[in-house]
Parts: C-alpha cells; structure tokens; sequence
C-alpha cells in the first residue's frame, strides 16, 4: 500500500486518472498541467513539502512525476498551482474536506486562472474523487 504523499502513490493515482471513464469525459477539453504542493508537517512524518506535477490532457494524464521544488521548470510553468498542509490534503483524500470548499475558505490555496477551474468543476471533482479509490496509507500512521 503506497504512502501519501509520494513518488509510489502519485503512480497509483495517475493509473486511476487513466482509467477512469467518468475523467476522460469531464476533462474532454482539458489542456494544461497542475502541480499539488503538500506542505511539509514533520510532526506528521512529512519533514519536507512535496512537489507533484501532473501533465493533464483531454482527459488522461499524459505524464507525472515528484518534482525537486519550486524552483524546477515544470513546478514554475505549470498552469496551476493547488497547495495545502499535509494533513489538509488527507482530510480531502479521507472525504473530510470538501476541496471547492476549501478553497473558497482559504486553506487550500490556488494559483492560476480561476475562471477556467470553475469551468472544470466536474473533472476537478471527478479527479479528487479518483484521490480516494487509491488504497493509501498515509505518512503519519506509518
């Protein structure tokens, strides 16, 4: 069972991108790249923030990886930006926290163009909704 957050989950999450049916269809005409930053909490087992980078396109994801930081080209080119806490991003994974929800209230943060998240409130939806299929063990009940 992958650990939450890393390299071996975002891999696990990815195949349940590329299989979903309901993803490709909400995110037909999709077409930019996301990074999820999760902010370090190293009294939860995260002693560091992690960078996931994800190329999304028409649907499926075309590739994926664990990023060095800030600084690396594809974290400061992505079309979004979504960052939270670590255990923020759990409470969304365990269906605690609504994602839209916590963005409107502040503790997710979003950097990009909102107009067009609003436009893909489905696939973003459908694609939190895919967080929770992965069978995951998360780093501070390691």
């Amino acid at each position: 069972m992958p650990v939450f957050p890393s390299e071996e989950w975002l891999g696990e999450f990815v195949e349940k991108i590329n299989g979903s049916a309901e993803y490709a269809d909400a995110a037909a005409t999709w077409e930019g790249d996301l990074v999820f930053v999760y902010e370090k909490e190293p009294d939860k087992g995260v002693p560091d923030d992690l960078y996931a980078w994800l190329d999304l396109w028409h649907g499926k994801c075309r590739s994926a990886a664990v990023l060095e930081g800030p600084d690396d080209p594809k974290a400061t080119a992505a079309k979004f930006t979504i960052t939270a806490p670590y255990s923020r991003w759990k409470s969304v994974l365990k269906k605690e926290l609504d994602p839209v929800k916590g963005m409107m209230q502040g503790k997710i943060k979003v950097k990009g163009d909102l107009p067009t998240i609003v436009r893909y409130v489905k696939a973003s939806n459908v694609l939190v909704d895919l967080t929770t299929t992965v069978d995951t063990q998360f780093a501070d009940e390691v």
